[in-house]
């Protein structure tokens, strides 16, 4: 047999053998297309069963907390350092003190200076972060665990030793005072801004500026930041969260070593008073001339975290404006085209946060997005489906499991569980309340929590184009404001 010979039948064997494969494969194909009806949905199966690792309790010789679970999937680490203060500690005259000083503790700490220190944690492939809220200031690093050790000395140094150097001060009041100006052509932040301090009032902590303002950038010194700091950086108002490839044994010995000499002392408290809720519709409209969109948000003070209504609301805002399928952004955004989305929100705090829904709209719509909305606010009330229930439980249960796919993300559950005093078994039973939430539920809470008589609304736009629109709409006297009304008038610069 000549080696053309062979070549040309293993070759026809080639082509048969592939033949056979697609005949079998465009079989299959004509089989499940007659028995498949692919003009419906697939029906969803059951969520599957979920629970966290156990959730081990620790304590350091100085008190300090610390929260511990073991994920050994990835040689990762995530160690949050959780401080019960934050922005609700702003003294009057001195908005922004929480917010700004710790944006300057990793600015300089230990014997680094700014440059230095990004320098030595980008060399360790290391991420470290500080973010402020309103109730809590939280000191995040994230590194692998053969770069632990080095990442937890600078950790240390920008949590017990940051220097707060009065050049990055000035460089970032600078930048602070430029964002302020900025906030003038930025809509949402006015309509943000506005709607906070007109739902809880400019004396509550949850109306009031937290980011800072002219008066109060100015006037920050260095001793103010330390003295804020030295105050409320203590291990008895802090718990440290670790999550990752780690054992006790190992661990708790090098935050041992790291925090022993941390000293607890006495800190201040701040107790939030309750809001007062919405009477009556109340309607300010923000002038913005040109504006090609009209900022919405509408609202009325909500519910707190531990309200017995958790659930239920939780589902009834996913049908409401929680998803992309919920009904307001299929009525703003695929119905009618209006906005690229429209969305609602329950902010679940210490005590009663904002209920709001919100959209930015054409210019040219803005009557008739405000018409949607209420239609919308008034149907939730009125009547909700069983499938509309079905799928929105759904949504809430099956992706409940992706909150624990990393450490970091893992991190932040468990602050939920510790900030506000929940048992550790809290998210193994998450997806069993949801899906017992029933038609009812849902009927109560949106008759209870959704008013649109009584709320909130505002309107960021161009007036001359949006105010008679609004005006007919009948929703209560409106209250015309301009940019600096809201703002005020900034003379913008360093003192």
């Amino acid at each position: 047999m000549t080696a053309n010979t062979k070549f040309f039948r293993n070759n026809n064997r080639s082509i048969l053998f592939i033949t056979s494969i697609l005949a079998l494969f465009a079989l299959s194909c004509s089989s499940s297309q007659l028995t498949v009806d692919r003009s419906i949905p697939p029906v969803l199966g059951p969520p599957p069963s979920f629970s966290i690792p156990s959730i081990e309790h620790l304590e350091l010789s100085n008190g300090l907390p610390v929260i511990l679970l073991k994920k050994h999937n990835v040689p990762i680490v995530q160690i949050n350092l959780i401080v019960n203060s934050g922005s609700i500690m702003d003294p009057v005259g001195k908005e922004g003190l929480a917010s700004i000083t710790a944006s300057l503790m990793d600015e300089g700490a230990g014997d680094y200076d700014a440059l230095a220190l990004a320098d030595a944690i980008d060399f360790l492939g290391a991420n470290i972060s500080i973010n402020t809220g309103l109730h809590t200031t939280v000191v995040s690093l994230n590194a692998t665990l053969s770069k632990l050790d080095d990442a937890l000395e600078l950790y240390s140094d920008i949590i017990l030793r940051p220097t707060f150097p009065e050049e990055e001060l000035k460089r970032k009041r600078k930048e602070r005072l430029t964002s302020l100006l900025q906030r003038h052509d930025e809509a949402r932040q006015i309509a943000s801004i506005l709607f906070n301090r007109n739902l809880f009032g400019a004396e509550h902590p949850y109306g009031r500026e937290t980011f800072g303002t002219e008066s109060s950038l100015n006037s920050f010194t260095r001793e103010d930041l330390l003295a804020y700091y030295t105050t409320q950086f203590k291990p008895n108002n802090s718990s440290l969260i670790v999550v990752g490839d780690v054992e006790e044994s190992t661990i708790l010995p090098k935050l041992e070593s790291i925090f022993s000499s941390w000293e607890a002392g006495e800190v201040n408290t701040v107790k939030v008073p309750e809001p007062v809720q919405v009477e009556g519709r109340k309607v300010y409209v923000v002038d913005k001339p040109g504006a090609a969109q009209s900022v919405i948000r509408i609202g009325r003070v909500g519910v707190d975290r531990h309200s017995e209504d958790y659930y239920p609301i939780v589902v009834m805002n996913t049908i409401l404006g929680g998803s992309f399928a919920s009904r307001l952004n299929q009525n703003l955004r695929e119905e009618h085209g209006y906005t690229y989305g429209a969305r609602s929100f329950f902010n679940f705090r210490h005590v009663a946060g904002a209920f709001g829904a919100t959209a930015d709209v054409q210019t040219e719509v803005t009557k008739e997005s405000l018409t949607e909305f209420f239609i919308e606010l008034n149907g939730i009330v009125d009547f909700v489906s069983t499938e509309e229930l079905t799928r929105a439980k759904n949504y809430v249960a099956l992706r409940f499991p992706g909150r624990f796919q990393t450490v970091r993300s893992i991190a932040g559950q468990l602050a939920d569980i510790q900030v506000y005093d929940l048992p550790d078994d809290y998210y193994d039973s998450y997806v069993e309340h949801v899906l017992s939430v029933t038609m009812e539920d849902v009927r109560r809470v949106a008759h209870k929590y959704i008013v649109p008589e009584n709320v909130l609304v505002i309107v960021v736009g161009d007036s001359e184009k949006i105010l008679d629109g609004v005006r007919e709409l009948g929703l209560g006297d409106i209250v015309e404001l301009t940019i600096e009304d809201v703002l005020g008038k900034l003379s913008v610069g360093e003192k």
